[in-house]
């Protein structure tokens, strides 16, 4: 698992590594320079102008210290350096560097505490904006507002360290409307921060590359963070993920699931749901669908049985619940008033945790007095639209990873906010996001495939957790696969059932990896 850590914690890495190899903060962040100098340096070979703007904090003396190793290794190069100082007080370590690098009379260094004059920046530029990194906590403003404009306003290329100046690495609700450098690549140290997850912001990134500047492999160990990364190698090892299947078992040893999808003119969302679910593994497959669904998903999906609803058009009201050990609702069943009773009787009826998705989230945020209903462990798996519909008031990525968060933890129950990063949210309030999926996979019926995944995974036992990780994992898994066959343009959501096997055959080959 990759773990995301705080800015707090960030520190508390920097100390133990400061003390665990006797060495001072100075030299952790000269380590730090040289990195952040070789990355920038491979990525612009050609680059013989830098414009560094340096900010009064540790972020700023990581950027003077790389104006003095530019200089070591492009001695051709014109090197500026401005080093804003509004306040009048620098962090110790940018005081040592400022020094250090006042020595080096190839460097143009300029000390702003008043009047700024904008240097000429061209398209053969490369700006390092070393204003602010992770320690930020209020919004530009002012001078540094205006700065961050005049960068984002030139034709130059833009490298970040560490974060770009205006974001911050930890505040993950005001993102959308954020003045911030729009950076070309992010140079972050040691891991990944929790900003760089939210949509709203990716673009003001760039490319993003992690630099390892060594900090202390035990206490990176021991500090417990509530956001991770997860990918297949991950959940390949995951204790009772993946186990082969047992000679003398039969059908009825896999589970049998039941899934309530579909209404007239939207058979298709049951029949991708009913496929998916049979194709991850599980024994049996129900699917309870008006009438007018049944000769569709009959030669669609031959395998499922059909529970017909007393409707010809739509769900109207579930049947018995106790062959089954996992349920599905949602796809395609629309939101008439039927339909929705139809949807309060199944919540009070069922006793074990369920997967609910699209229409069934939407009846969900129209009557906010349900979501007491839905049982405990239940796995909810909006994409942001019905996210936005449960939550009136989250607008910004941030916010509704926030909402999805207090919904988990309010109901005791996971949600699957879908997105690049899938993020799930457990009802402990840790966040685990998908490392797998590509943009192919932004096609409709896609979420119904999701649902048929983890509707599957929780009849074969496996728990919410790990069949919400393991679900997510192999649905973008499969639509990697998918894309690197058939291009992400031309991906189709029947693509990502067809390449299951092959999924679980990356995972396997994982779980054998030493």
């Amino acid at each position: 698992m990759q773990k995301i850590f705080s800015s707090a914690q960030i520190q508390e890495l920097d100390a133990a590594t400061i003390n665990e190899e006797g060495i001072t903060s100075l030299d952790l962040m000269e380590r730090a320079a040289q990195k952040a100098t070789d990355a920038l340096l491979r990525l612009y070979p050609q680059a013989h102008h830098f414009a560094l703007f340096a900010g009064p904090g540790k972020n700023g003396g990581d950027t003077l210290a790389m104006a003095r190793l530019i200089a070591a290794s492009r001695a051709e190069s014109q090197i500026e350096v401005w080093l804003f100082n509004i306040s009048g007080h620098l962090h110790a370590d940018c005081q040592a560097n400022k020094q250090r690098l006042e020595n080096i009379h190839s460097v143009k260094f300029y000390e702003v505490t008043d009047r700024f004059e904008p240097p000429i920046l061209t398209a053969a530029t490369v700006v390092v904006d070393g204003l602010f990194g992770i320690g930020l906590s209020r919004p530009l403003s002012g001078g540094f507002a205006s700065l961050a404009g005049f960068i984002n306003a030139s034709p130059a290329q833009v490298v970040s360290i560490d974060m770009p100046s205006g974001i911050p690495a930890d505040e993950a609700t005001s993102t959308g409307s954020l003045l911030s450098v729009q950076a070309h690549h992010t140079l972050t140290f040691h891991s990944l921060k929790r900003t760089m997850m939210l949509p709203d912001l990716a673009e003001r990134f760039g490319q993003i590359e992690i630099l390892d500047i060594g900090l202390s492999p035990s206490k990176s160990e021991a500090l417990e963070t509530e956001w991770n990364i997860f990918s297949p190698a991950d959940i390949a090892r995951m204790s009772g993920v993946l186990t082969p299947r047992r000679p003398h078992s039969h059908k009825g040893t896999y589970g049998q699931a039941l899934i309530i999808a579909g209404s007239y003119g939207m058979g298709g969302a049951a029949t991708l749901s009913a496929r998916a679910c049979l194709r991850t593994g599980a024994g049996k497959v129900s699917v309870h669908t008006p009438l007018m669904n049944n000769d569709l998903i009959q030669i669609a999906v031959p395998e499922a049985t059909l529970s017909h609803d007393a409707s010809d058009t739509v769900f109207t009201a579930p049947p018995d619940l106790a062959p089954y050990q996992a349920i599905a609702v949602g796809p395609g069943i629309g939101t008439s008033r039927p339909t929705g009773t139809a949807l309060f009787k199944l919540l009070t009826t069922a006793t074990r945790p369920m997967v609910i998705d699209a229409d069934a989230l939407n009846l969900l945020s129209a009557h906010s007095a349900w979501l007491g209903q839905v049982p405990e462990g239940s796995i909810l798996t909006p994409h942001p639209g019905e996210m936005a519909r449960l939550a009136p008031g989250a607008t910004t990525s941030g916010s509704l990873l926030e909402a999805a968060l207090r919904l988990a933890s309010t109901h005791r129950i996971y949600v699957v906010l879908k997105g690049h990063h899938t993020a799930i949210c457990t009802p402990e309030g840790q966040v685990w996001f998908n490392a797998t999926g590509n943009p192919g996979m932004a096609t409709a019926g896609s979420g119904d495939v999701l649902t048929g995944i983890i509707t599957s995974l929780l009849a074969q036992g496996h728990t919410p957790l790990h069949a919400a990780m393991l679900g997510v994992s192999l649905h973008g898994l499969s639509g990697d696969i998918a894309a690197s066959n058939l291009g992400q343009i031309s991906l189709i959501a029947s693509d990502l059932i067809d390449h299951l096997p092959r999924a679980f055959g990356r995972l396997a080959a994982e779980a054998v990896q030493p």
